[in-house]
């Protein structure tokens, strides 16, 4: 096989920033999917309805047009959030769906919910309109070793969450464990999981490999190999559950290698490439379509894309910074040369 034709995919999980940033990585987003869920935790967070009105011009001012791009809002949900001005915003085609950050969890989640248990009216609401709520499924107490946080906030957050609200459409965003992988398959079709290019190929020796590396480190962070695996199998099983999301994250390089290195993996250059070389190794190629163009669509309610994209297997060598003007930032897969290259 010489070239992969596919649905046109849509990625549900990004992180397209502002400003410069903004008009330097969304290109990379756009050329490849059509849709995307685009992350609220700005500063200040997107918030309400003229926010993220605000957000999306921006977005579609950076994108060129031919594209096609359609940019999906989301709430960044907050102690004090109005369930009106959510529902309002979900009415107008505004919000697609709403994002929990536990306060701290990852990068610009200072805002973030404090009691997930607080926001009860929140879900209530959410639930009674068909909102779906997007999870970063971690707890944040220090007494939580990091490597086990996503599994704690199954048992005390998320497992209760659903039991209160059984008809409240969840997306457990970038898991990173075999727990979370059993978590979902166990759970009613309103749980589903986006798996990240980056998760399906490091684990956390990637971190410490010859060196710190802080381009390897990303939140949640990535476990261990067995985890790696569960995860694997999962993205590859055809299950409908699991669909793709990025959660490509830009940051400059110097801010990554900093004495406070951020968290994030700029996977978005390289995404759908990543992604076809994970499920070739597997003898899944055939499934990609499924997890990349079909699952996350029918989750959200959405009609599938009728466009198509076109893999073309050939050395695609990744460069090891991607820089314009003021922006240098290190993309995932740096230095490496993938296996299949996407036709403009």
């Amino acid at each position: 096989m010489d070239t992969l034709t596919l649905r046109r995919p849509d990625d549900w999980h990004v992180h397209l920033r502002d400003g410069a940033m903004l008009e330097f990585a969304a290109d990379f987003t756009a050329r490849q999917f059509a849709r995307a869920i685009v992350m609220p935790n700005l500063s200040p967070p997107v918030t309400t309805v003229a926010a993220a009105r605000a957000y999306r011009d921006r977005i579609r001012a950076a994108v060129r047009p031919h594209h096609g791009f359609t940019p999906l809002m989301t709430a960044y949900l907050t102690d004090d959030i109005s369930p009106d001005e959510i529902a309002a915003g979900f009415e107008a085609g505004v919000f697609t769906a709403c994002k929990l950050y536990p306060a701290n969890a990852t990068t610009n989640s200072a805002a973030g919910v404090t009691d997930v248990f607080k926001l009860a009216h929140v879900f209530e609401r959410m639930q009674a309109i068909g909102m779906p709520l997007l999870i970063h499924g971690e707890v944040v107490s220090p007494d939580i070793d990091i490597f086990d946080r996503e599994k704690v906030f199954l048992e005390t957050t998320l497992g209760p969450v659903m039991k209160d609200f059984p008809e409240l459409r969840i997306v457990l965003e970038h898991i990173t464990t075999e727990d979370s992988v059993q978590f979902v398959e166990a759970g009613s079709e309103n749980i589903a999981a986006t798996i990240t290019a980056h998760h399906l190929r490091i684990d956390r020796n990637a971190m410490f490999d010859g060196g710190m590396r802080p381009h390897a480190y990303c939140l949640p962070v990535a476990k261990r190999r067995l985890h790696r695996e569960a995860l694997r199998k999962a993205a590859v099983s055809g299950n409908p559950k699991f669909f793709l999301g990025t959660d490509t994250a830009p940051h400059q390089k110097h801010d990554k290698e900093s004495s406070c290195g951020c968290a994030g993996i700029f996977s978005a250059p390289v995404a759908i490439e990543s992604y076809a070389q994970t499920f070739e190794e597997m003898g899944a190629l055939d499934r990609l379509e499924g997890f990349a163009s079909e699952f996350g669509p029918r989750f959200y309610k959405l009609p599938l894309n009728e466009g198509m994209i076109t893999l073309e297997r050939t050395g695609h060598a990744v460069p090891d910074v991607m820089e314009d003007a003021d922006i240098r930032i290190v993309p995932f897969h740096a230095g490496e040369t993938l296996t299949w290259r996407l036709m403009d």
